[in-house]
């Protein structure tokens, strides 16, 4: 294990340091119980750091004094080895901190976010919860972390409240099958795709979610879509700016291509600003079936409540219930593959015309078609129990570049065209982009003009 020195300001910095959901740190006398504790909380949450040397805070006292490390890489093996000792093994990265005017070394513990449950050596579970590893003692709250790294699938859920008929003899599934090869009984398609429960012929979740007529009416949770429309740039949701709303139910398949339909017809009454003068707001269409086909398909089925679609004046977001599942992040989404719902993601891909055709590249095509597009890369995050991807109208080129093209083309420009061409929410943000302009001396102000509260143009430019 290597040692990294560090500067004296960089030691400051990291004795410092605020206690946090992805940050702790804790003296080198800790107990190994207590190490793995916290680790095993951060790999049940979103992963963090643990910093091993540094002394608690008191009040008035130089951050430096807290710097309290042993001497030697020996004196941390009963650390490291408590660790390595867990079963399941926990996904973590060792580095030592050295500081030339300070004494004893620092060890940095790195937590990655674990696709299994993690467990201390006594059995128990903690998930990392703001800056406190809170355990996880009920059977229930256990189950429901199984649930959101995707080690189980609500999918297989049984209902017992449904009857058998409601997949079996369903329109939804008799449309399916009349293109479904080698030809098979609708019953004998249930039963051997394991839809429903060879023993009680209770429908599964999975089962329902395809080919029940209505499965929203059955299902005791929420599946289905919400589109919002809201007239508003704004990154808080307004009351005041949401225009109307619409629910979407149905089976996947219908689900996926009807909420599709309704995303597109809002979208073509919501126009802005472009280079070319005021026009309907675009989107390329494949970044937005990724997307979205991404959102049904691999949500959590356990959280009740549906996929909701925002659109904005200059933005969509697509918010999926349920956290990132297993070892993927925001960061490596692109790169990773993990399917939470296989059922629906297998019996999906057998339509004549599949949602999911690209199987496991469909958040890549999205990205190229943005890139092809000259529009900004889709955002991803993880916010509070929802996975949120923003597509945003918004393009690569500088703010200044599209002012200038905009006024080859046009007269001059307001606060509100430039920020619909250049995706900018704030107007003093866009303020700043004309004054850049204004003092490189290729733009001016435009005089009093009726209506319009500032306006620019080209210098030398006229009305």
């Amino acid at each position: 294990m290597k040692i990294k020195t560090i500067s004296k300001e960089d030691a400051l910095s990291l004795c410092s340091k605020m206690e946090t959901h992805f940050f702790d740190y804790k003296s080198k006398a800790i107990s190994t119980a207590k190490l793995q504790k916290v680790c095993v909380a951060f790999a049940n949450a979103d992963g963090g750091e643990v910093l091993i040397g540094v002394e608690d805070s008191k009040e008035g006292s130089n951050p430096l004094d807290r710097w309290d490390g042993h001497q030697t890489i020996e004196e941390y093996n009963s650390h490291i080895q408590g660790l390595y000792n867990l079963n399941p093994s926990l996904p973590l990265a060792f580095e030592f901190y050295a500081c030339p005017e300070l004494t004893g070394l620092l060890l940095s513990i790195s937590v990655e976010k674990s696709g299994k449950v993690a467990k201390s050596a006594d059995g128990n579970v903690y998930v990392r919860r703001n800056a406190s590893s809170v355990p996880y003692a009920d059977s229930e709250k256990i189950r429901e972390l199984e649930y959101s790294k995707g080690i189980i699938s609500f999918e297989e859920e049984l209902v017992p409240n449904a009857d058998t008929e409601a997949v079996a003899e369903s329109k939804t599934l008799g449309v399916f099958l009349n293109d479904f090869s080698p030809k098979t009984s609708c019953l004998d398609y249930v039963v051997n795709e394991y839809l429903i429960d060879r023993k009680s012929w209770t429908p599964k979740y999975a089962g329902l979610l395809l080919f029940c007529d209505s499965p929203a009416a059955i299902l005791p949770r929420k599946c289905s879509v919400k589109i919002a429309r809201y007239e508003t740039k704004g990154d808080e949701l307004d009351r005041d700016a949401l225009k109307e709303t619409w629910t979407v139910e149905g089976p996947v398949y219908s689900l996926i291509n009807d909420s599709i339909s309704k995303i597109n017809t809002v979208l073509s009454k919501v126009t802005i600003w472009t280079i070319d003068g005021i026009k309907t707001v675009s989107y390329p269409a494949e970044a937005l079936w990724e997307v979205f086909v991404n959102a049904i398909i691999h949500r959590d089925y356990s959280i009740s409540d549906d996929v909701q679609i925002l659109i904005y004046d200059n933005r969509v977001e697509i918010k999926s219930p349920g956290k990132l599942p297993a070892h993927v992040t925001a960061n490596n989404i692109l790169q990773e593959r993990f399917t939470r719902n296989t059922k629906l993601v297998r019996t999906l891909a057998r339509y004549k015309n599949p949602p999911n055709k690209d199987l496991g590249e469909g958040l890549n095509t999205a990205f190229q078609k943005m890139k092809e597009w000259k529009l900004q890369q889709p955002v991803i995050e993880e916010k509070d129990n929802y996975v949120v991807v923003t597509i945003a109208h918004t393009p690569l080129a500088r703010p200044e570049e599209l002012v200038l093209e905009f006024l080859n083309k046009n007269p001059s420009i307001t606060n509100k065209q430039g920020r619909d061409l250049s995706g900018i929410r704030d107007s003093n943000e866009m303020k700043r982009v004309f004054y850049k302009l204004r003092d490189s001396g290729e733009i001016e102000p435009v005089p009093e003009m009726k209506g319009v509260s500032s306006a620019w143009r080209k210098k030398g430019g006229s009305n």
